[in-house]
């Protein structure tokens, strides 16, 4: 009986979002994210108003290593503080998808499994999306790594340019250091197959603290999003081949990394 609820409620919500967006379930999860957000990383935004007020957009950031929080956040500035209050529906990985619990609650909150037609089918019906062009490497990154941006898939080029919508850049500090990588657990045995992940970060309070030490630093967040990139108004790079869409992909994750840059000596402190 409480399964056959469970699936029906799930079937309304395809078809409402086909990828199971829940407003309702967003709304019960918002004083969460907002108490993250303003109270805990208390997380300082600039340049908010070169997100559109409408119309689809690519938001396309540097991801952080360990537990990545890093696109709740971005999506959480958006939702509270930007003038029409938008939903941004984030790129997640496929392993994400596979994780007991985790893969069903993105989804609830607006997040979209990656794949290039998924990101295609949500930028048509003119929503903001948000993507990590480092894919895995950039949550894999070791504290040594930190705010060095690995290499950018292309995807997000082809998206701007086939469906002529901006490239908005994110740069954030401050989440590389809420879970400080030391290494990485790789021998993870019966936990392999039961957690569907590649691997378990290890950092200086984990596994040492047990569940505590997945509990993240409060560290001071920084949040900036840059001026809008518009490529696909020029004529020559509509029908960009795979080696122009990866000039084009360095040239943004260029930019983002200058950001980072700028962000970084600013910072006066970790928190």
């Amino acid at each position: 009986m409480v399964a056959t609820a469970a699936a029906s409620t799930r079937r309304r919500r395809q078809r409402a979002d086909p990828f199971g967006y829940d407003p309702a379930f967003h709304a019960r999860v918002r004083p969460v994210m907002e108490f993250l957000y303003r109270r805990y990383w208390r997380i300082e935004i600039e340049g908010l108003d070169h997100v559109p007020a409408d119309g689809a957009a690519l938001l396309v950031g540097n991801h952080s290593g360990g537990i990545p929080f890093d696109a709740s956040m971005i999506a959480t500035a958006v939702d509270l503080d930007h003038p029409q209050h938008r939903l941004v529906r984030f790129l997640y990985d496929r392993f994400v998808a596979d994780m007991p619990y985790v893969g069903g609650a993105y989804n609830r909150l607006g997040a979209v499994p990656a794949s290039y037609l998924s990101a295609y089918r949500v930028l048509q019906t003119g929503a903001l999306v948000g993507i990590f062009p480092e894919g895995v490497a950039g949550v894999a990154k070791g504290i040594g790594q930190r705010y060095r941006l690995q290499r950018f898939h292309t995807g997000f080029i082809r998206l701007s340019l086939s469906l002529q919508v901006p490239i908005v850049p994110v740069a954030v500090v401050g989440a590389e250091e809420i879970y400080p990588v030391i290494g990485k657990w790789t021998r993870l045995g019966p936990l392999k197959e039961l957690l569907n992940v590649p691997y378990v970060p290890v950092t200086p309070l984990f596994p040492l603290f047990g569940v505590l030490g997945v509990v993240p630093l409060p560290t001071k967040w920084h949040i900036r999003f840059g001026e809008p990139i518009h490529f696909y108004r020029d004529p020559k790079l509509r029908a960009a081949r795979k080696q122009t869409s990866a000039r084009l992909a360095e040239r943004v994750r260029r930019r983002i990394q200058a950001m980072l840059h700028e962000m970084l000596a600013q910072r006066e402190s970790l928190f």
